[in-house]
């Protein structure tokens, strides 16, 4: 009848782990972050994705304007320079929609979230929480001092992903996601700005700023024809001829002067190693900035080295229990779950030394809370070494007579205690001989 019972329970243990092992799922499906993921997990973007589109519409719409209303008029004026001008048009475009895409739709600089916060360090002046209990609780430093190039800089401790920021790393409250290099999160592009999307991002910009140049120019130069045409006209004679010259004229314009700006201005971030972030929040005015190697070895480092590969796979197949933390050590799940089996196991086997093993566990518990005398608990683990030595013979003569001067010995009071004499319970005593017992 017990070994029925005990196949039973394998069986569903069986059961159990093999459910386990089908909820089984992608990263990106549990990810704890607040970006969007496409094709699998193979593009990430923000959580205000929709913004792209946007974008997308501001880019486009003016290209295919230029495109119909004034590139078309530019090739019957020059016939095959006409040509290249709506050539170079697409071909600009292009570059600065693949900027935008690799921008938005790519990991900027994720750091992996931890499972469980640090272990605390137990230093010289750090706190300590005592909280009531008998060992302190040491607290974490809200920051740590590093040297980098002589200079010490503070990185702080992250609630959200348990983990100590690598320096000029910052915590997106919109991604909800600590990303490394942190610059900004743009809602242009959707997506946090950050060492791995940076270059990018300038690429962006500066090809923007281009174009507009490019568009500007070429509209001018339809004006231009027009006014030297026969009969010559006037500015506003040729602005009522093409509008459409006229209305990119002035977008273009409008454009360039935010973009053109955001070019200079991180151009002068890059070339003093500073971030968005920094510039706004922690300016090196008063103190010497440690990442500045000077301007042409910073822009060199910032634009041209190479992209580091992401610390995140949000493809990999891990346990529905990890629900987003990157840097947990994922178990694989090919197999049973090994750790249902032992938990089962320990609770239904019906073995004898598990049973020993139950009763110190239990009488350890009891003597903190009744002051269950701990001689009971010593005669429970020597019965149980007993148990594992195969010289013993008889152990059930052995533990009747352990388990008699335990009993006598918890009829006695403990000094000390206001509780008064003290009972076994009847699940421990269950565990004596008799007819429910050992000696049954």
């Amino acid at each position: 009848m017990m070994s029925t019972a005990h196949s039973l329970h394998i069986g569903s243990v069986f059961q159990e782990a093999s459910s386990n092992v089908a909820e089984v799922k992608r990263l990106y499906e549990v990810w704890k972050g607040s970006n969007r993921f496409c094709l699998g997990g193979r593009l990430i973007f923000g959580p205000d994705v929709r913004s792209l589109f946007l974008t997308l519409f501001l880019i486009i719409s003016p290209v295919v304007v230029f495109c119909l209303f004034v590139g078309s008029y530019l090739m019957q004026d020059f016939s095959h320079s006409g040509v290249a001008i709506l050539v170079v048009a697409v071909v600009q475009t292009s570059i600065v929609l693949s900027f935008l895409l690799l921008t938005s739709g790519r990991d900027p600089g994720i750091v992996p979230r931890n499972a469980h916060p640090p272990e605390p360090e137990d230093e010289p002046g750090s706190s300590s929480d005592w909280s009531g209990s008998m060992t302190p609780k040491l607290r974490l430093p809200r920051t740590k001092d590093l040297t980098i190039n002589g200079v010490v800089v503070k990185v702080k401790y992250c609630d959200t992903c348990m983990l100590y920021r690598p320096p000029r790393c910052s915590h997106c409250s919109i991604c909800n996601n600590c990303v490394e290099r942190f610059d900004h999160h743009c809602p242009w592009v959707g997506q946090c700005i950050g060492r791995r999307n940076y270059p990018h991002f300038f690429g962006f910009v500066l090809s923007t700023t281009l174009l507009c140049f490019f568009v500007f120019s070429m509209c001018a130069l339809r004006i231009k024809r027009l006014m030297d045409g026969h009969p010559p006209l006037t500015v506003w004679r040729a602005l009522q001829k093409s509008p459409a010259s006229g209305f990119l004229m002035a977008y273009t314009f409008l454009a360039s002067w935010f973009v053109g700006g955001l070019t200079v201005f991180h151009l002068y971030l890059m070339s003093t190693n500073q971030t968005t972030y920094e510039n706004f929040r922690y300016r090196y005015e008063k103190r010497i900035n440690p990442f500045n190697e000077g301007m042409l070895r910073n822009v060199w480092k910032i634009l041209c080295s190479a992209i580091p590969s992401s610390k995140v796979n949000f493809r990999a197949k891990v346990p529905k229990e990890v629900a987003g933390f990157g840097s947990f050590s994922y178990h694989k799940t090919t197999g049973v779950n090994m750790d249902t089996m032992d938990l089962k196991r320990e609770k239904y086997n019906c073995d004898m030394r598990h049973d020993l093993q139950w009763m110190a566990k239990a009488a350890d518990n009891v003597e903190d809370i009744h002051g269950f005398p701990s001689k009971f608990k010593e005669s429970i683990e020597g019965s149980k070494s007993k148990l594992e030595d195969p010289s013993s013979e008889d152990f059930s003569k052995s533990f009747e007579h352990e388990y008699h001067i335990a009993k006598n010995s918890a009829a006695q009071p403990r000094h000390g205690r206001q509780s008064g004499n003290w009972h076994p319970s009847p699940e421990l005593l269950s565990f004596g001989p008799g007819p429910q017992g050992l000696g049954q």
